[in-house]
């Protein structure tokens, strides 16, 4: 069976291998020169199950009006926005009520607990350079009322799979000594010890070099334009060299995904949100982080990757636009400064902006589509590296006639219809 798997990000890519290493033929479209140059390439770097619950909760309407008033607000709302924006933003809301955040997040869960440990399963099968680290993720609340909240949930979180050790502010910096230095006090934190971070770029790079020892053909510089369908099915993925043609097609385009398939009649309700990184040379790594730390009140991350330090996070409502604020980077300096003050000059640093591909539900849409051979890999928000070894799976899975080894019939397209 030829595949044709479209986009070469972490989702893309792992695709590319589990597909081929289910002894697919399998050829990837990108339109960039090499793999992971979208929203893989400086993300936060973290494979977090613990992370993996909706933006839509029944704290988020309130959420979003104490943060209007903030100036270093971790979600901005740009003006002018179209009116589909407008409709997205509207289907959140619909998605925030406590039974509907319940079942998101136990959909979110279950994808990541899977993906996470088939990520374990593949370091073991094979060699992959990236940074990895398993020492878990630390998540850091400034006020008390804030940490007993989110301890409030941990008996939820239990029952999902995910363990966590509640900690106070000396227990946080025996787990992180580097914050021995921070600036700030924290009323304390929850450790998620099954947590992992990483380089994600590096990892997909890694990957990509497997996968083209399993025979998977990489066409880049490739800009899809359409599908070409016949008789109900996908014939060819149209590209500005030319057709593309395959037995089955995988869309793992992320925000570029409805673009590409409104033409076909399918409406996927993603939607690009974007995220901000900063990435500094570490001058003195025994004083900055030993794995991941998420500061919860700025929802900023800092995650160590070798000899260097990740500062990411925030969202904003911009459309497709990677614009660089100034004031965007002093968020994420601050943080930095203010978490591991001594860890770095920031002599030498990179700034970026990345788009997640958002669902109202915050959960991807994985699986079959109306077209009997196009499957769908798309729309993981903030998730796409802790979810891509699962989704990945789901999707050989499926083109090879298998049942996956979770539920996935929670994960389609047709439960946006049925909302």
């Amino acid at each position: 069976m030829k595949v044709v798997v479209l986009g070469a990000g972490v989702i893309g890519v792992t695709t590319a291998y589990a597909l081929a290493r289910a002894g697919c033929e399998v050829v990837v479209i990108e339109r960039r020169p090499d793999v992971g140059l979208e929203t893989s390439y400086a993300n936060a770097g973290e494979v977090t199950p613990s992370g993996a619950s909706p933006w839509a909760s029944p704290r988020l309407p309130t959420l979003v009006l104490r943060w209007m008033l903030r100036g270093d607000s971790p979600l901005k709302v740009r003006l002018g926005l179209d009116p589909q924006t407008w409709r997205w933003m509207a289907q959140i809301l619909g998605q925030c009520a406590a039974r509907r955040f319940e079942t998101n997040r136990r959909r979110l869960t279950r994808l990541a607990n899977y993906s996470r440990d088939l990520l374990r399963d593949l370091r073991a099968e094979i060699r992959l350079d990236y940074d990895a680290k398993s020492s878990g993720v630390l998540h850091l609340y400034r006020s008390q009322r804030e940490l007993d909240l989110a301890a409030e949930e941990l008996g939820d979180l239990a029952e999902l799979g995910v363990r966590a050790t509640p900690m106070d502010w000396m227990a946080c910096k025996q787990v992180e000594p580097g914050l021995g230095d921070a600036r700030s006090m924290f009323a304390g934190g929850l450790h998620f010890p099954d947590d992992e971070t990483g380089d994600c770029l590096k990892f997909t790079r890694s990957l990509a070099g497997h996968a083209m020892e399993f025979g998977v053909e990489f066409r880049f510089n490739h800009q899809l334009q359409r599908f070409s369908t016949s008789g109900g099915r996908v014939e060819a993925a149209v590209t500005d060299k030319g057709a593309i043609r395959g037995d089955a097609y995988v869309l793992a385009l992320g925000s570029w995904s409805p673009g590409l398939v409104s033409d076909l009649g399918l409406k996927l309700p993603i939607h690009p949100v974007k995220g901000y990184s900063l990435t500094v040379r570490a001058e003195d790594m025994a004083r900055g982080p030993r794995g991941g730390i998420m500061d919860e009140d700025r929802k900023i991350a800092v995650t160590r990757l070798g000899d260097r330090i990740r500062v990411a996070g925030m969202a904003e409502l911009a459309n497709f636009s990677t614009a660089l604020p100034p004031a965007r980077r002093r968020s994420l300096t601050r943080t930095l400064d203010d978490l591991f003050p001594n860890a770095t000059r920031a002599t030498e640093e990179s700034f970026w902006s990345g788009l997640r591909p958002m669902t109202p539900d915050g959960a991807p849409i994985l699986g079959s589509s109306p077209l009997p051979n196009l499957y769908l890999n798309t729309g993981h928000g903030t998730l796409g590296w802790t979810m891509a070894c699962g989704s990945a799976q789901v999707i050989a899975d499926l083109l090879h006639g298998r049942p996956p080894a979770i539920d996935t019939g929670d994960l389609g397209l047709d439960r946006h219809w049925r909302n």
